[in-house]
């Protein structure tokens, strides 16, 4: 017995396994207790699959934009706004056959993360002095004031 499970060749080797016992190892390896990892990347893989930028989660290591910003930027433009688009106009036609002249939009002013686009947008219209008040009036969306 001695020589069959004593010294550093034998050491973890069970002592007696009867009666149609395997052995399973007790400890985990460090691939195996890589928790936090695969809940990073679960949490990328699912943000990625919504079009939400990994960066606005707060994962470690997922700093492909600039600033968050400029994440939030992208979510507004790339994500939110053409499904909220999608959802007004679905809303729109569906409304239409109670209120023939309804027409449901999406007020950008209104979106804080879209603030420095608009603003430029208007530094830019406002600057261009080739165009006349009715033109840059409707750039900007202003056509009624």
């Amino acid at each position: 017995m001695e020589a069959s499970f004593a010294g550093a060749l034998n050491a973890g080797r069970p002592l007696l396994l009867e009666g149609g016992l395997k052995w399973q190892p007790l400890s985990m390896t460090p691939a195996d207790m890589d928790f936090i990892a695969a809940k990073n990347t679960a949490a990328r893989e699912i943000a990625l699959a919504f079009g939400v930028p990994p960066m606005l989660l707060g994962i470690p290591g997922d700093n492909t934009y600039a600033n968050y910003q400029e994440a939030n930027r992208a979510l507004w433009r790339l994500t939110l706004l053409p499904l909220i688009a999608k959802l007004a106009a679905a809303l729109s036609h569906h409304l239409q056959q109670w209120w023939p002249d309804l027409s449901l939009d999406i007020d950008r002013d209104h979106v804080p993360a879209l603030s420095a686009d608009r603003e430029r947008l208007w530094r830019q219209v406002a600057s261009a002095d080739f165009l006349t008040d009715a033109e840059k009036r409707r750039l900007l969306g202003c056509e009624g004031m």
